[in-house]
């Protein structure tokens, strides 16, 4: 007993010995490198408090900037006058000044949008697709919407699989009752533009099982019916 006793105790004094090592090494660390460690700790420390400071002083101000020039913007989207939304009154700028002058603001990211819409609603593709991909949003509704749209533009532009990728892309993106049947139609009819009829009807079967009560769910069966018809023949 008494010898698994001075075992249990010599091992215990090499476990103190051991961590005492550490902390002799640690100290003998700092002291050596000081200098540096307070050069790192200080520069992390004038990072983080110009971020805040950054975030607070300039790009809050310049926020509400942004916001109060595009509400006018906004009402001439909904109003459909799609030249004053994207360039402005003479008073209030448009969406594409606001790009310019607010950039890094929640405004800017949505003008984005919203020019991608205005573009896309004008015939200007290729122009509606630069702003769009520059969008960027977690929103249920406005974050399908837009890949959706740029999948529209795709259309437009006779890339059919690439708008079919995209539609794809939206519908799954945020599953919600609204957004993705949507989107799987619009798939679901590019893909019959490709020939492609049993992708098709395996889209609208799933609209039909996944989204019964979505306006697409409730007419879904006469896709169903048309697209085994074309399949039997």
């Amino acid at each position: 007993m008494a010898n698994k006793q001075e075992k249990k105790i010599e091992k215990a004094e090499e476990r103190i010995g051991a961590v005492e090592e550490v902390f002799s090494k640690s100290e003998q660390f700092i002291e050596k490198y000081q200098k540096i460690i307070l050069i790192v700790i200080g520069v992390i420390v004038v990072v983080v408090l110009g971020f805040f400071g950054f975030k607070r002083f300039y790009l809050a101000p310049r926020e509400k900037e942004a916001q109060s020039q595009m509400f006018m913007a906004e009402k001439y989207f909904e109003l459909d006058s799609l030249n004053k939304a994207l360039n402005g009154d003479g008073q209030y700028l448009g969406f594409l000044s606001i790009i310019e002058d607010y950039g890094m603001t929640k405004s800017a990211n949505l003008s984005h949008y919203y020019a991608g819409i205005c573009f896309l609603k004008t015939g200007k593709y290729d122009q509606a697709l630069e702003h769009l991909d520059k969008f960027s949003s977690d929103d249920n509704i406005i974050g399908p919407m837009a890949k959706g749209a740029m999948g529209d533009a795709y259309m437009e532009l006779k890339q059919v699989d690439k708008a079919v990728d995209l539609y794809m892309d939206a519908a799954d993106m945020r599953k919600n009752d609204f957004t993705t049947p949507l989107f799987f139609m619009k798939a679901a009819m590019a893909y019959e533009e490709l020939g492609k009829l049993d992708k098709s009807l395996e889209i609208y079967k799933r609209i039909k099982e996944e989204y019964p009560r979505s306006n697409e769910g409730r007419e879904i069966d006469k896709y169903i019916s048309y697209a085994e018809s074309l399949l039997k023949k």
